[in-house]
């Protein structure tokens, strides 16, 4: 499979899943995503259709680095009751590879023991659903193998955090560079 590889559920939040996986692209990254149903087409959030990479029972996960959850609803509560997907980041979090999560999708871990102890953020709401986690205000917070995002708006900060984890600060500069964030004009 992959190096990140991200994970569709109907109901994800289109912007957050699709603009990690273009950064990480632009950035060089090998980037699949994943559906965690047995069809390759995901309708998010928003009702737009979204062809996957491949389908769960498909992919070989051995070589995935980062395993990232976008956010949305209905996304995040089918996310978390995929008990295929909870056991493989629950291993793989143990194996200390890396894992993210934006918008609602944070309190997946927080169900699952994986933020306790850890400085997360989420969507306004969810703070709760983050259980044993410092629960900090932050576009984008990275604790160890974890970093945990926003929301829709902190979609962009969130996939360069990611680039500047895998790839490098420089190539997190560039990409910021080239498609002008933050520039004000």
């Amino acid at each position: 499979m992959s190096r990140v590889c991200i994970f569709l559920a109907d109901g994800f939040e289109e912007i957050e899943g699709l603009t990690v996986a273009d950064i990480l692209r632009r950035a060089g990254v090998d980037v699949g995503t994943v559906s965690i149903t047995d069809e390759r087409m995901v309708t998010g959030s928003h009702r737009i259709p979204v062809q996957a990479d491949v389908c769960f029972d498909q992919a070989d996960f051995s070589d995935t680095e980062l395993f990232v959850l976008p956010g949305g609803m209905p996304g995040t509560k089918n996310l978390g009751e995929c008990g295929k997907l909870t056991k493989l980041l629950t291993d793989s979090f143990a194996a200390g590879k890396r894992i993210a999560a934006i918008c609602a999708a944070p309190s997946v871990l927080g169900d699952m023991g994986i933020l306790r102890g850890k400085k997360a953020c989420c969507y306004p709401g969810f703070e709760e659903r983050l259980a044993g986690a410092q629960v900090v205000f932050d576009r984008v917070v990275q604790d160890g193998t974890v970093t945990t995002s926003r929301g829709m708006g902190t979609a962009i900060s969130f996939a360069l955090a990611l680039t500047e984890q895998l790839v490098s600060a420089q190539k997190a500069r560039e990409v910021r560079e080239s498609i002008l964030y933050g520039h004000a004009s």
